[in-house]
């Protein structure tokens, strides 16, 4: 044999054990995609589907409501109802999206999964009786409760029981929204206020787009928005961007205040907590027939699209934090995120008579802003905005986000959420605690 063969073939074999021992090295992370690809697999499907019968059984009881106006004027007996319900049977439970952060953040008993139906049947009653509220909310109680049943079934760790929850508030997010991208970084973004969990980000994302897949492949639709012109970048119109954001980050400062305030007055003045809802939803009642519209309360759908294509009124979004604070604060089941959409939306709407952008991009910033401001969730929610709009606006929404985001401080809607870094040098010694509220 030639010396030239022998180096041949002894380079050769260097080859294939270089190669055996890298395909060795990877299959760590082979299982870890196979595991973790099954496990979404599971919990994307139930979540996606919940989210489906949710949005479908949401719509009917909106459609109805509309056509009945004489139902709403029964939304003190459907509060009475809820809170009756959660008062006997949803004890351990009635914490909602907070109880969900804070078993991320110090994992306990397992997450009952009582809170999955007791919230669905809750946000139903409140829509169609007229209360004001979200469906975030609903969706991400869902994908918690639902996904924390697999941690017996699986014998997770306590590591892998908390990117499981991830995973389930990223599904149940994306799927109602039909944004998994944007519900993948929610999951990620939303439990600690300046920092991701990076060994969550493959559930995450596989649970989001499974979930939304999932949603989609029962025939429930979402909502498409437009954003007719977006003008070219220019420093003007940054600044006036920047602006934008500084309203609309006091915006989430002063509705997170308003329902938090509010929550407060009932518990106050009315011990048996039955009766907050009751007395809550008297005074929305009362105020919906006293103005002669709907338009304030439920989802407030047409208003949000609306306010992409035609100049509102300036104060929309005041009465839509009243009507929202006051419904929730109540203790009536639901989200907050859809009515910040509006919040936000109509903002940005009013702000078009002052600011000169087009009114469309700007409901599109405020859209997102506001939610952005007062969940501390910048990043989820540029990617949103994205997915929803279009890629165009993508500097415009994701400055207006991160501007709201920096306004708002640590403040927001979700009292669990912890201080991982702080958003700026003049807070650091916030970093470990709890959020607190206006």
């Amino acid at each position: 044999m030639s010396l030239t063969q022998q180096i041949k073939d002894q380079y050769t074999q260097a080859l294939r054990a270089t190669r055996s021992s890298a395909l060795y090295a990877r299959l760590p992370v082979l299982f870890h995609l196979a595991k973790w690809l099954v496990i979404c697999g599971i919990i994307g499907f139930l979540i996606g589907s919940a989210s489906a019968a949710f949005l479908a059984s949401l719509q009917w009881v909106t459609d109805y409501r509309e056509a009945h106006h004489w139902i709403i004027a029964l939304l003190p007996l459907a509060g009475l109802a809820i809170g009756t319900l959660y008062h006997y049977y949803g004890r351990g439970v009635e914490s909602g999206n907070n109880l969900l952060l804070d078993t991320i953040h110090e994992p306990g008993d397992i997450i009952p999964l009582r809170m999955a139906p007791l919230v669905f049947i809750g946000t139903i009653s409140t829509h169609l009786f007229g209360g004001s509220a979200g469906r975030e909310g609903t969706a991400i109680q869902m994908g918690g409760s639902i996904a924390d049943q697999l941690t017996h079934i699986f014998r997770f760790s306590v590591s892998d029981r908390k990117i499981l929850l991830i995973a389930g508030i990223s599904a149940g997010f994306g799927s109602v929204f039909g944004t998994p991208l944007a519900g993948a970084i929610f999951g990620l973004e939303v439990y600690l206020i300046g920092r991701l969990r990076y060994d969550a980000i493959f559930p995450s994302f596989a649970a989001g787009m499974i979930a939304d897949y999932t949603t989609r492949m029962w025939g429930v639709g979402h909502t498409h928005y437009y954003i007719p012109v977006v003008p070219a970048l220019s420093p003007l119109h940054l600044l006036y961007t920047i602006a934008a954001g500084l309203a609309f980050g006091l915006c989430a400062i002063s509705f997170s205040g308003a329902a938090h305030t509010v929550s407060n007055l009932f518990k106050k003045y009315i011990s048996y907590a039955p009766l907050r809802p009751v007395a809550g939803g008297a005074l929305v009642a009362a105020a919906v027939f006293a103005i002669g519209t709907t338009k304030y309360i439920g989802l407030g759908i047409p208003t949000i699209v609306a306010s992409f294509q035609e100049q509102l009124p300036p104060y929309d979004f005041l009465l839509k934090i009243l009507f929202t604070a006051v419904t929730l604060g109540a203790a009536f089941k639901g989200g907050e995120v859809t009515p910040l959409f509006f919040i936000g939306a109509t903002l940005g709407n009013a702000l078009s008579y002052i600011l000169p952008l087009p009114v469309g991009l700007l409901a599109g910033m405020g859209f997102v802003a506001v939610f952005a401001g007062a969940a501390n969730t910048p990043l989820a929610c540029s990617i949103m905005a994205i997915e929803l709009f279009g890629v165009d606006c993508g500097v415009y929404v994701a400055l207006a986000s991160v501007t709201a985001y920096l306004v708002s401080g640590h403040k927001g809607i979700y009292g669990s959420q912890r201080i991982g870094q702080a958003k700026h040098s003049s807070h650091a010694d916030d970093e470990g605690k709890k959020l607190t509220h206006l």
